[in-house]
């Protein structure tokens, strides 16, 4: 396409992001949803749109959708702004600037080289060795989004070591890296009952139903369609991203020369140690000790100041870390404002009118396949399942499917749906900051693993938990 062709396509693009929402606006809401609720609704379909179809960056879509929320009178002010101050989006920016102390430090690509001496025989094996590493770590975790600065770090710097640059020749390499963490984050939250902190909460209101479920119960339920789908996954995201290289039997031993050209651990290496390890300490301790997980961040992100392991010059040069800051904040406001507004209800409960009468089968699978769908239009896995799992479980359990195994893969999906879109959980920011994946790519990519997942915790998982699950 010529640059005239190139620009004129975009302008169609941009006008057609905003012609949409200016339609739906002034379009009658259906019946039973307010006025403002429609609106809003519009505003951030609008801006989901523009960043899938490539109108516009998603930094630039959502500083205009809070604009259009705020200068219209949808929102106050103050609660425009309100994801600003949102505890979960802070640790998120902490996580960045914590991951650039291992980085500049030489910690991460010591790292890096260690697993590429273990799992480096193939970019395959670097990915099961974030899979793995995951899924051990994944129970300590009661945040997927503090686990996220784990392996984000681990990740970036398996990349680096690889050779692979966001500028380079190996960008798809990292491409295949990012997304493995963040998938990886999805399936282990699914695994383990104390993943993610929106998993006890859906036991309790699958309780409601009859369904009781303990951490054993879960994780025998789980283990099946989970433990194949991270068997699985890594060899799914290779064929799809295809990255570069794939056989590197050289890898081992030239990592073992980098390991020895490092030389000994630093002095920074070792204050980023205790830093990340006494995080993690915290973090794993932090349901049982009443401890705030930001303010974690908080404290291990002094610590690295304090030292000077990380400095002020540092930080100014993590300029991505405000724009993620941003349109993170923004939807996830937007997103919550559309489910005070009673919009996420109002879907919920007009699709359990449609489905009266609906034979057991196509009813579940139609539930299973729309909570996930809908998830293109929250920001938080937990507020998605306050607002539609228990719909949904009442829905399923009218029409005649078994209570059990419905909860049980709602539940998995309020996990696996999180890689959906870059904003589908806080966990996705870091990877999604990485400079290895567009925007576009991260919504291609999601949607193609997120549906990868869905197939395989239906077919595997049914029947499994048919027999297991009661």
């Amino acid at each position: 396409m010529t640059p005239a062709g190139s620009r004129r396509r975009t302008w169609l693009l941009q006008a057609a992001a905003v012609g949409v929402p200016l339609a739906l606006w002034f379009t009658p809401p259906p019946e039973g949803l307010a006025v403002d609720a429609w609106r809003l609704f519009a505003i951030f379909a609008a801006a989901i749109f523009s960043v899938v179809v490539n109108a516009f960056p998603i930094l630039t879509a959502s500083v205009l959708a809070v604009a259009a929320s705020v200068l219209s009178g949808l929102l106050a002010p103050a609660r425009a702004y309100a994801g600003f101050a949102n505890g979960t989006i802070l640790l998120i920016v902490l996580a960045f600037l914590v991951a650039r102390a291992a980085v500049k430090c030489g910690l991460g690509a010591r790292v890096g080289h260690l697993l590429v001496t273990r799992f480096g025989r193939s970019t395959l094996g670097l990915s099961y060795s974030i899979f793995l590493l995951d899924a051990l770590i994944a129970p300590a975790f009661p945040s997927n989004t503090a686990r996220s600065g784990v392996i984000y770090p681990i990740a970036f710097a398996l990349a680096d070591a690889a050779g692979a640059k966001p500028d380079n020749g190996r960008r798809r390499l990292g491409s295949f890296l990012m997304m493995s963490g963040m998938v990886s984050l999805s399936l282990s939250s699914a695994l383990w009952l104390t993943a993610m902190a929106a998993n006890p909460i859906g036991t309790s209101i699958a309780r409601g139903f009859g369904v009781e479920i303990s951490f054993s119960s879960w994780l025998l339920a789980a283990s099946l369609p989970t433990l194949v789908a991270i068997m699985v996954m890594p060899p799914f995201l290779q064929w799809l991203i295809s990255p570069e290289l794939k056989s590197t039997p050289e890898a081992p031993l030239a990592a073992r020369r980098a390991l020895v050209a490092l030389g000994p651990v630093g002095r920074d290496e070792k204050i980023v140690i205790v830093a990340y390890l006494g995080m993690v300490g915290l973090w794993a301790a932090a349901a049982t000790l009443a401890i705030d997980s930001t303010a974690i961040a908080f404290l291990g992100l002094g610590v690295l100041l304090a030292s000077g392991a990380l400095t002020l010059d540092d930080i100014a040069q993590q300029g991505d870390v405000l724009a993620t800051f941003i349109w993170f904040a923004v939807l996830f406001t937007l997103s919550s404002e559309l489910n005070e507004l009673g919009f996420m209800g109002y879907l919920g409960e007009h699709l359990a009118l449609a489905m009266v009468g609906w034979a057991t089968i196509p009813a579940a699978l139609t539930l299973i396949g729309a909570y996930v769908l809908l998830h293109y239009v929250f920001v938080s896995q937990t507020a998605h399942l306050l607002a539609l799992f228990g719909v949904f479980l009442d829905v399923g359990v009218k029409l005649g499917v078994p209570a059990a195994p419905l909860a049980f893969q709602l539940l998995f999906a309020t996990n696996y749906f999180a890689a959906i879109t870059p904003q589908g959980s806080s966990a996705n920011l870091l990877f999604a900051g990485s400079g290895f994946l567009s925007q576009r790519e991260l919504y291609r990519m999601g949607g193609l693993a997120t549906a990868f997942n869905v197939a395989l915790y239906l077919v595997v998982g049914t029947p499994w938990l048919l027999l297991v699950a009661r």
